[in-house]
């Protein structure tokens, strides 16, 4: 069973799916967005041709935005944002562990919301992203 946060009624996270997983989200989900480039992993992280093979054939709208877990940068918010906007929902996010989809989101919000309810939105998802306060302060 894939461990599903809810970040808003439109957007939840997860972890690496498999493509065991698909089927059960796709009864829920309607865009699936993957934020985890391909071999970051190593060889037991299935490629995202295959998660997204089989996420069309179960219907679902596919966006692969991989970004670096190393350094998240405006550029990669904005388009992060941009998905947001443009594909269908509820929209799952995915990356190693969610953390990484939960950081895009917070600082997509930037400006949108206080930073304390972005903030407390990622802690009760699980997600503890103080050290992020001072870039969504930055980008308010």
């Amino acid at each position: 069973m894939v461990d599903i946060r809810k970040l808003t009624d439109e957007l939840s996270v997860a972890p690496q799916l498999t493509p065991v997983d698909i089927a059960d989200i796709s009864a829920n989900f309607k865009s699936l967005l993957c934020n985890r480039p391909d071999k970051e992993g190593g060889a037991d992280q299935p490629l995202f041709a295959d998660i997204e093979k089989l996420a069309i054939e179960a219907g679902m709208t596919v966006q692969f935005q991989p970004v670096s877990n190393k350094e998240i940068r405006d550029v990669d918010v904005d388009e992060f944002e941009d998905n947001l906007t443009d594909l269908p929902k509820p929209i799952l996010a995915y990356c190693r562990s969610g953390t990484r989809c939960t950081v895009l989101w917070a600082l997509s919000q930037a400006g949108k919301q206080p930073a304390d309810d972005i903030l407390r939105t990622a802690a009760a998802a699980g997600y503890a992203l103080d050290t992020l306060r001072p870039r969504i302060l930055d980008n308010e």
